[in-house]
């Protein structure tokens, strides 16, 4: 029974081994916090194009999801914020990237909504704005409201501190962004983990995500962490 719950896969390659052309592709991540950048990176190895990305950002330039699009892969992105990467710029005015930018807070509901079933929800922000443009409005409440719809994917990337065989994630401090939404709104979600524990050794009310969601796991190989932003203060004399 425990050796056919056990999701855990050999290499990220592996683990991305299924991916084709044409996949929608759901990333955690905040800037560059809690990416899966071994998942990432073997996406880059493997070349899959014409890719949909949803994701709050598309990393830098040349970090994160930005190498995805530096590539070529990247067909679409849907995203909150995008103003680290200058090839994403460059692509989108060019008309080579096509972009669907979402308040965050939409972006982040959209998703926990698609993993909770639900087909679309009335929100009031972005109503009489370009957000608003083409879709169902409503006064609810007393309030004007947009209609946005959820948002899956064929594949998930999660970034987790701690996981076992079964599935079970926990997350560390700011990793813990986008990726529970995230992890239950892939038809496939692939964790990519720092540290593989045995079934029962992590603290049940500690859990993030609950393995149901969770198909294959991958120890990562690599972690660099990259800072997106660094900013200190002038150390004092004495």
């Amino acid at each position: 029974m425990m050796r056919a719950m056990d999701k855990v896969v050999s290499s990220a390659a592996a683990a991305i081994e299924d991916m084709v052309d044409g996949a929608t592709l759901l990333s955690g991540g905040f800037g560059l916090s809690g990416n899966p950048e071994n998942l990432i990176r073997a996406l880059k190895d493997k070349g899959t194009k014409g890719l949909t990305i949803i994701s709050n950002n598309c990393g830098t330039t040349d970090m994160g999801l930005g190498i995805l699009l530096a590539n070529g892969q990247v067909k679409k992105m849907i995203s909150s914020y995008v103003g680290e990467n200058s090839i994403f710029a460059e692509k989108f005015l060019s008309g080579e990237l096509e972009v669907e930018l979402n308040p965050q807070g939409t972006l982040a509901e959209r998703i926990r909504a698609g993993g909770a079933g639900i087909e679309a929800f009335f929100t009031p922000t972005g109503y009489g704005t370009k957000v608003a443009e083409g879709k169902e409005t409503r006064e609810i409440g007393g309030r004007h409201c947009v209609l946005e719809t959820c948002l899956r994917g064929d594949f998930a990337f999660v970034k987790a501190w701690k996981a076992d065989r079964w599935g079970n994630l926990v997350y560390r401090k700011t990793a813990r962004n986008f990726n529970p939404e995230i992890a239950t709104a892939g038809k496939i979600t692939i964790a990519e983990v720092e540290e593989l524990v045995e079934v029962g050794e992590l603290d049940p009310d500690q859990i993030h995500t609950p393995g149901i969601y969770v198909q294959r796991v991958i120890v990562g190989e690599r972690f660099d962490k990259p800072i997106e932003q660094v900013t200190t203060r002038t150390r004092e004399d004495g």
